[in-house]
């Protein structure tokens, strides 16, 4: 069995409002063993507060973790046997006139297919083994979720894999913590012109792309 875990930073819309973003990033992480990932997590809960962890409510969030927790996370990641790939979207390349949330979702499948298609055509994992594919739940409308699925599935169909998809909260599974870290820090590195973080796990990215 082969993993998949999936995170985004920051949202797909294209409005000029200070909370927007110029840069959208889709990252996968891959591992064939996922008890290491666990490992990391419960190592970063042994280092933090008794307060910390009753506000985390014991999920780790990057965007809410002191800088300390981020690198020594990522480093232990460094450390660890697991690749990953990244797609980015510089959203002023995007021609759109709407900002219709139908739309925004019809893109996102778009571009995690994508990439996913490159993990198969690639043969980054071997077409023999059974690959679960986890994503971080983004939506709570399970319409939406459903159409993801569907549409994951039906795209992948094309590829000689088992392709098993689920989409899970991060306190439902630990791994998606870890990815969150991983895809936050590659989003700094193109929204912030921030490195620090990024380059301490950059020797793991096996492919780094833009859309376009």
């Amino acid at each position: 069995m082969s993993y998949i875990f999936m995170d985004e930073s920051w949202e797909l819309w294209f409005n000029k409002s200070k909370r927007s973003s110029n840069y959208f990033i889709v990252t996968f992480l891959f591992c064939e063993n996922n008890k290491c990932l666990e490992k990391i997590v419960k190592k970063i809960f042994s280092n933090l507060s008794k307060s910390s962890i009753k506000i985390s409510w014991w999920v780790l969030h990057s965007s809410k973790e002191k800088a300390e927790t981020r690198k020594k996370l990522l480093e232990l990641c460094a450390n660890q046997n697991l690749t990953i790939m990244t797609i980015y979207v510089k959203k002023s390349a995007i021609y759109t006139t709407t900002d219709k949330t139908s739309e925004k979702h019809m893109l996102y499948n778009y571009i995690v297919n994508i990439l996913l298609d490159r993990v198969m055509t690639q043969k980054i994992i071997p077409n023999d083994k059974k690959i679960e594919f986890i994503a971080s739940r983004r939506e709570t409308n399970k319409v939406l979720n459903d159409n993801f699925i569907s549409y994951i599935k039906d795209e992948s169909k094309k590829h000689p894999f088992e392709l098993e998809i689920k989409i899970k909260m991060p306190a439902q599974e630990k791994w998606l913590q870890v990815v969150d870290f991983i895809s936050r820090a590659i989003y700094q590195k193109y929204e912030k012109n921030n490195n620090l973080f990024y380059n301490i796990i950059k020797n793991k990215i096996i492919e780094e792309k833009s859309l376009f």
